[in-house]
């Protein structure tokens, strides 16, 4: 397409995600993609055909999305990118205008919102428009305007190139009302989607709130969302749970949101609610320590409810970096916050950022020893992923050694520590994972069978399943005291 010619009506979207792996967010489950599901939801009401392709979950190569997009023959093509998907999701939009004459085609997410220009500049052969910010209006209104043989530079919230150059129109406010509105889950193939610890039920994503009020500088959402926040009511969560799990069999839900609990009274009618419908529903979400902190009188509400696994982003263990992340907390709070966690039954989970500029093997095994001493269920050892867009981006360029998005996943390394290698920061992380499950192992006998079992599942997804196995391949290999003595339990 030029500029934005449409030389056919629209009619049939399919919105298909980019065929990226990683490792880091497959590790668990298999995820719907809940921006799709609520954007489809909008355009239905708005007459249009949505179709939902997860390609990536399908494990689909290029060559298979060449032939289902021929067989669907869509009138758009759209997909959602975050930084580490983004060239795979060029790479299938390319595809889609190589294999679909005449296909009109668009790009969301996070790192297109941002880097409208460089996508629209670089890639504008296999880009017609990026959609920033919330999708759910901007799609069907651009879509209507095309058909209707308007202007798309009076749609809010886009950009294309115009007149040979790339053009942004004005942002688009925020969605007020949360509430009510259409969900298309019936377009997902449940089949596809499972929390790998509990394999007989369905696994859906559903965002409670939308926003993130903090500031922290490593952080996408803070910006995305300009620091602001809204929620959906107790009421419409509790509908929305209520229907997956009766209609698509969801036993599984996990909260999409940065911060489910930042409105307490809120938070606690949302546990009341879950509580007195007796819902059955595991929930597995994330929110912040300080949080956690104030809750800790109605923890136990948080175990009744079905709050089954909570992520708390520790991200350091030494006060100076959590300044410099402007994480707002203090180093013990993280600590509290999981013995919390585990007081009460609930699975615990953390990530710890490494390969900082100053991070030396004596900084990275002080930070593996607090860890272990923090004693999360779970934790993870992540390289540090300065995203184009981030606020901490300008400190960290002088010594970002990739510039390849793909890289930027939280596993490959992309900034070099000043007095390490890349292969060293990486024998550190892996030896991190070694001592982090090797002391964690050898507490399985103390720990109640329900935790035990959910911490062994979890285990053996991480050793014979994930993104760690293939790095352990190169730098060592699992430990055969965890496999025997984790085999023994199972």
């Amino acid at each position: 397409m030029s500029d934005t010619n449409v030389s056919r009506k629209l009619k049939k979207i399919a919105l298909v995600t980019p065929p990226y792996h990683s490792g880091v967010v497959e590790t668990a489950g298999t995820w719907p993609n809940a921006a799709f599901v609520y954007i489809a939801g909008e355009l239905r009401e708005a007459g249009f055909e949505p179709i939902i392709y997860d390609a990536m979950t399908m494990n689909h190569t290029l060559e298979d999305i060449s032939e289902a997009l021929e067989r669907m023959k869509p009138d758009v093509v759209m997909t959602s990118a975050y930084t580490a998907t983004y060239p795979k999701a060029i790479e299938l939009l390319r595809i889609a205008r190589e294999v679909v004459p005449g296909v009109m085609t668009g790009i969301g997410g996070v790192h297109s919102h941002f880097m409208w220009e460089e996508v629209l500049s670089k890639q504008g052969d296999a880009v017609d428009f990026v959609l920033r910010g919330e999708g759910e209006r901007t799609t069907p209104e651009l879509l209507r305007c095309l058909n209707d043989g308007g202007d798309a530079s009076e749609v809010m919230g886009i950009a294309f190139n115009k007149d040979g150059a790339p053009h942004c129109t004005p942002g688009r406010p925020f969605l007020h009302r949360l509430d009510g509105r259409p969900a298309a889950w019936d377009l997902v193939d449940w089949d596809l989607y499972t929390f790998f610890p509990f394999p007989d039920t369905n696994l859906a994503v559903i965002s409670t709130s939308r926003g993130c009020d903090q500031a922290c500088t490593f952080c996408s959402q803070q910006a995305f969302w300009q620091r602001s926040w809204r929620a959906r009511s107790p009421e419409d969560v509790l509908a929305e749970i209520e229907l997956l799990r009766d209609q698509h069999g969801v036993g599984v839900v996990m909260f999409s949101d940065e911060t489910p609990t930042l409105d307490p009274v809120r938070w606690q009618r949302i546990l009341d609610l879950m509580i007195e419908r007796e819902t059955g529903v595991y929930i597995l979400m994330e929110t912040r320590v300080d949080d956690i902190l104030r809750d800790e009188a109605i923890m136990p509400s948080y175990h009744e409810a079905g709050i089954h696994h909570i992520y708390v982003g520790v991200e350091r263990t030494d006060q100076a970096s959590l300044d410099m992340f402007k994480k707002n907390t203090q180093v013990a709070q993280g600590k509290r916050a999981i013995e919390l966690i585990n007081e009460y039954d609930m699975s615990s989970e953390t990530s710890l950022v490494l390969g900082l500029p100053n991070d030396t093997p004596e900084t990275i095994r002080a930070t593996l020893d607090l860890a272990m001493h923090y004693d999360p269920d779970l934790a993870f050892f992540l390289t540090i992923a300065p995203w184009p867009y981030s606020d901490i981006y300008a400190e960290l360029e002088p010594h970002i050694i990739s510039y390849d998005y793909e890289d930027y996943n939280l596993v490959a390394p992309v900034v070099k520590p000043i007095n390490m290698t890349t292969d060293e920061l990486m024998t550190e992380i892996v030896d991190c994972y070694k001592k982090f499950y090797m002391g964690k192992v050898k507490r399985i006998p103390a720990m109640n069978k329900a935790k035990r079992d959910y911490f062994l599942s979890c285990m053996r997804l991480i050793m014979d399943n994930s993104y760690l196995k293939q790095y352990m391949g190169g730098l060592g290999r699992i430990p055969v005291e965890i496999e025997a003595m984790s085999r023994r339990f199972m």
